[in-house]
């Protein structure tokens, strides 16, 4: 029995998509606003909290590589606890849960002591890249098939995560989420795989921010060019032929940089 009578708590897994606040869903947004408890990520636009309830309790949870807030284990029991006191609870998280989100996890932690949990995709980090940067993930004349992949292994370790490698090859356009740190590495390994050092890469920092940078290189240069960009975390790395249409279709970029020029004159 919960601390509200008959009224047993639930749990919401939102993805607050990519980075830029309206491009949550409208069922997100629905939820966020009937929150009792919001736990929420480090990359989730800060506006989106001024949705929940001011009577919300707001938690910081957090996690970068190296600066974790707050442990998974942690996360779990909390959103338990909170659910288990009556609350409606919002873990909101940026992207889509279920895609390098770790939101299986959450979503099994509720199952398992017997929380109600509702998941609500958000638009992924890649999905907007391709639709921010301009680079289709798919295109009748490049691309019929697309992966997405980590770099980041368990517990962050020094080395990237290189147990996709094989599957380069044997796609069209891949995309590497948390690779940033390791961009020679996973460059240098792309080759070795079989990939020419020619192959269009693009490093897109900030996807659909204010801040979104998009660096077209190859995979011999990729790293020298971000370097010298100065590009910052979170980057996400996209590979293949497709990326060559970000030069004619990177409309937001393009859009931002006229803005910037009109308000100069």
């Amino acid at each position: 029995m919960s601390e509200r009578g008959n009224h047993p708590g639930k749990v919401f897994l939102v993805g607050a998509g990519p980075g830029a606040e309206d491009l949550i869903t409208v069922r997100g947004l629905d939820a966020l606003r009937a929150a009792d408890v919001v736990l929420y990520d480090a990359l989730v636009g800060p506006r989106l909290l001024d949705h929940a309830p001011l009577r919300a309790e707001r938690i910081y949870v957090g996690k970068r590589c190296g600066k974790h807030s707050i442990g998974q284990d942690e996360i779990n029991s909390l959103l338990v606890s909170k659910a288990r006191e009556g609350k409606t609870v919002v873990r909101l998280k940026g992207g889509d849960p279920m895609i390098f989100g770790r939101g299986g996890e959450e979503a099994l932690a509720c199952a398992e002591a017997g929380i109600d949990c509702e998941i609500v995709p958000g638009i992924s980090a890649a999905l907007a890249a391709a639709s921010y940067a301009g680079i289709p993930l798919t295109h009748r004349d490049v691309s019929s098939s697309v992966a997405f992949v980590s770099a980041h292994g368990a517990g962050c370790p020094g080395s990237p995560d290189l147990s996709w490698i094989e599957l380069a090859a044997r796609v069209d356009t891949l995309v590497i989420f948390m690779g940033g740190k390791w961009l020679g590495e996973i460059a240098a390994a792309l080759i070795e795989s079989g990939l020419p050092g020619s192959r269009p890469v693009a490093a897109i920092s900030n996807v659909s921010g204010e801040e979104q940078t998009t660096v077209l290189a190859t995979l011999d240069t990729i790293e020298a060019e971000v370097a010298n960009e100065g590009l910052r975390a979170p980057i996400l790395i996209v590979v293949g032929e497709a990326c060559r249409f970000t030069d004619q279709l990177n409309w937001f970029e393009r859009q931002r940089q006229f803005a910037y020029s009109k308000a100069a004159n």
